[in-house]
């Protein structure tokens, strides 16, 4: 069968499922009253475990629409009022009216946050939400609002304190750029995670560079999904799975409502967060403009970004809603580059690269109609498209303490990146074996037409990214390609509910890949006194196309309302394409063979809370590859050896992941105007080389993964104070498939381990009216002189020192 045959059979089959399948959806109105029957105004009310929250409006009211039948735990939030917990069982539409006690003293914002936290620690996703399925996966979810955290720099070690194992890139830039990776996935700009915002894709390209150049400042987040390598089935392929970012949504009782949030902080850090959003009819909007300023603590570093984000959602019926959305990112940096080990030691603020410049042009589109059908059934279509491009113009030899001549032209990279598609997901839910059963087809379509052309730049000192051809024609490194992708997937899930606690979920999707390349490269050679002796055009046209099949299990035993025991399995895949092989980087080789990787993920584990004092998620997992891509290090000569990237073996990432938190509020007897909770996030991990036909590889570990991962800490609070101290800790961990050893006589920062390191940080915030709020902490407290990464190309190559100890102190105005 060819693929247009193909493609015309499921798009026959998913249609059939669109008209064949139904579910239901049901409306819950709650009426909250004080003891004299006056309407309680701004109560937040909560249902679990829908995961819905509301605030009533001037009448007392708050409406949730598209709920699935069942039972649920409502609780309600009010200054001044005691917490109300009631449990409903809902199997048609309801209205239903509460009373709320007065407490006979204010309760403050922090009492209220503490009661919220209890009640909303370590949520996960629901087993369905909208038009997806969780149910037997992995997931995690960060709660903007609880966290007490250096959010103007989007510090990532506090904001993702409370999901297990995540290894975390720093790169000293005010939260730019978002690192994270686990399971010994690179961190390096969150390339092994499906990344979206709102459910859309913000990345470069996911399949040719899934490399995330934006991320929303948390300011404007109101969670972070992620769901770990059992999203591979819905979300597409990767081995990380999914980092979703939700935005705020508009408010809803109000035309206008403004948010200001200014902060500054060490090495001339400001940053200026500024949001309107509020509801006008049936129309309603969320906007915001952030701009960050700074200096890191080496020089040759500072960094101006411009971001800014709008949202208009027309809701013309209940069943239906129209949500378009415009991002724009734009900033400059300029970066010190990286260190030698014995550059480290002796002065981790010290910089020899004075012209290293690095610009991100991003802007993000989306269009998203969600329609809920008849009374069992509800359809969405995703439309997203991206015009981006990104620039880097310096001095980046594998000789890392080699001085730049300024006389001789910069390497210049530039990347545009034009794409688009569309998802569109069908959800089902129909009564079998005496059990509501939910059914989920999907389907996506994405294209993307980017272009990366290497060339000489100019010998300047300043921001200057245009190419210098004339100027410099014997460059060596020079290439110019456009790299056009096409991916088409279907996907499906299904849970199936066995009994009241018993379900399980298998799932299977379908992709095509199509990646090509059209372009040329020079070949230069050089005699020994460095004159040009041949230099020819070397063209390149290639396409591979593939397809294939992933499948998946997951499972789910709630063994009470509390409890639940998960597991899930399921396969994974990378395609490499040809920008992976076609940019020349000095730091490294690049195997033209390269091919993809491919494996699965399992978990298996037991989440749940006790007395709504102890919240926790502990488990295991598993993370298997098959020619999985890495770093090996190769004599080159007899006195010099190189990394090499390419598909290195087989390898296996395994181990546990817990996390646990902890109300000591209750147990000290302390009242209910304070606060006081420890929470513990601990992975310990193993990983191994299992084939390989490189030599000294098997038995190795796998890069990128450190034994022990443990984050800890300490929240406080009394009245309208809070405040959190966290401890982070990791061992050591090798960032090459051969587990090199730094050697300090080395003139390159590239190769060697990344030993263990800790950091403690310390945030607090104080709530003087409804509207000010004061905040300011100091982020690693102890001042310890550190590294977290090895960069191969920008912005090092070499050492990328931490910062040292720093602070910061802002103001937040609502209105």
């Amino acid at each position: 069968m060819d693929f247009k045959s193909l493609s015309t059979y499921l798009v026959v089959f998913f249609s059939f499922c669109c008209v064949s399948a139904t579910f239901g959806q049901l409306r819950l109105e709650v009426q909250v009253n004080d003891e004299q029957g006056q309407a309680v105004i701004d109560a937040e009310v909560y249902l679990n475990p829908a995961v819905e929250s509301g605030l009533t409006d001037v009448n007392g009211q708050v409406v949730f629409e598209d709920l699935e039948p069942g039972d649920y735990q409502l609780y309600v939030f009010a200054l001044d009022y005691e917490l109300l917990e009631a449990t409903i069982s809902l199997n048609a539409n309801k209205t239903l009216t509460y009373v709320l006690e007065p407490l006979g003293e204010a309760l403050s914002e922090v009492i209220i946050t503490a009661q919220r936290e209890t009640v909303l620690a370590l949520r996960q996703l629901r087993p369905v939400e909208g038009t997806a399925i969780y149910s037997g996966k992995k997931s995690e979810v960060v709660l903007l609002d609880n966290v007490t955290a250096n959010l103007a720099t989007a510090n990532a070690r506090q904001i993702y304190s409370r999901i297990v194992g995540l290894n975390i890139y720093e790169n000293n830039d005010a939260g730019l750029q978002l690192n994270i990776g686990g399971r010994g996935l690179n961190p390096n700009r969150t390339a092994n995670f499906n990344t979206r915002q709102n459910g859309y894709d913000i990345s470069a390209d996911v399949l040719g560079y899934p490399e995330s150049y934006y991320s929303p400042p948390p300011e404007a987040v109101q969670e972070i999904q992620i769901v770990r390598g059992a999203a591979s089935l819905q979300y597409g392929t990767q081995f990380g799975g999914l980092v979703n970012f939700k935005m705020r949504e508009p408010e809803k009782d109000k035309p206008i409502a403004l948010v200001s949030r200014q902060t500054l902080g060490a090495y001339n850090l400001f940053t200026s967060f500024n949001s309107l959003s509020g509801t006008l009819g049936k129309f309603s909007y969320y906007s915001y403009f952030n701009y960050k300023s700074g200096e890191d603590f080496r020089p040759n570093s500072d960094f101006e970004s411009y971001n800014a984000f709008g949202l208009l959602r027309y809701k013309p019926s209940n069943r239906t809603t129209i949500t378009a959305e415009f991002s724009y990112l734009n900033y400059l940096a300029q970066q010190a580059g990286g260190l030698t080990d014995s550059q480290f030691q002796e002065d981790p603020s010290f910089s020899n690269r004075t012209r290293n410049f690095f610009k991100i042009d991003w802007k993000l589109y989306s269009l998203k109609w969600e329609q809920a059908i008849a009374q069992r059934s509800q359809f969405s279509l995703n439309l997203f498209a991206l015009d981006a491009s990104r620039k880097a113009v310096g001095f980046r030899e594998n000789r890392v303490s080699q001085v730049d001549d300024l006389d001789a032209p910069r390497e210049l990279i530039i990347g545009n990146f034009r794409n688009w598609g569309a998802e569109a997901r069908f959800l089902s839910r129909y009564d079998a074996f005496g059990q509501e059963q939910t059914f989920l087809i999907g389907g996506k379509y994405y294209q993307s037409n980017n272009a990366e052309r290497q060339g000489p730049g100019t010998n300047g000192l300043d921001a200057d990214f245009n190419f210098a051809d004339e100027e410099f024609p014997n460059y060596a490194r020079q290439s110019d390609f456009d790299l056009p992708n096409l991916n088409v997937a279907v996907f499906a899930e299904h849970i199936l509910k066995l009994n009241e606690k018993l379900s399980i979920t298998p799932g299977a999707r379908f992709e095509y890949i199509k990646t090509e390349i059209d372009g040329s490269f020079e070949r230069i050679n050089f005699d020994l006194a460095g004159n040009p002796i041949l230099q020819e055009t070397v063209p390149d046209m290639r396409s591979v196309d593939r397809s294939f099949v992933l499948l998946g299990l997951g499972a789910s035993y709630k063994a009470t309302d509390a409890l639940e025991f998960y597991g899930n399995i399921s396969q994974n895949y990378r395609s490499v394409t040809f920008s992976d092989i076609r940019i020349t980087n000095p730091s490294l080789t690049i195997d033209p063979n390269i091919s993809d990787e491919s494996g699965f993920t399992a978990d298996i584990g037991l989440r749940g809370r006790i007395k709504n004092s102890f919240s926790f998620d502990a488990g295991l997992f598993l993370l298997s590859y098959q020619d999985r891509l890495g770093l090996v290090l190769r004599a080159v000569s007899d006195i010099q050896q190189a990394q090499f990237r390419g598909n290195i073996g087989d390898a296996i990432t395994y181990g546990f992941e817990g996390f646990g938190e902890y109300n000591l509020v209750p147990a000290l007897g302390l009242g209910k105007e304070y606060r006081l909770s420890v929470f513990a996030n601990l992975a310990l991990t193993r990983s191994e080389y299992t084939r390989s036909e490189l030599n000294n590889v098997v038995g190795n570990q796998v890069e990128f993964v450190p034994d022990v991962n443990l984050k800890t800490g300490l929240s406080m609070g009394y009245k309208n104070f809070l405040a959190s101290l966290q401890y982070t800790y990791l061992s050591e961990q090798f960032t090459d498939a051969t587990n090199s050893r730094a050697d300090l006589d080395s003139q390159s920062g590239i190769v060697g381990e990344i030993p263990a390191y800790d950091i403690l940080d310390f945030s607090a915030r104080y709530r003087f009216k409804s509207w000010l709020q004061v905040e300011g902490g100091i982020n690693n407290l102890l001042d310890n002189n550190y590294f977290v990464r090895r960069a191969t190309g920008y912005p090092g190559p070499g050492i990328i020192p931490s910062q040292p100890r720093t602070w910061y102190a802002g103001l937040e105005f609502r209105f």
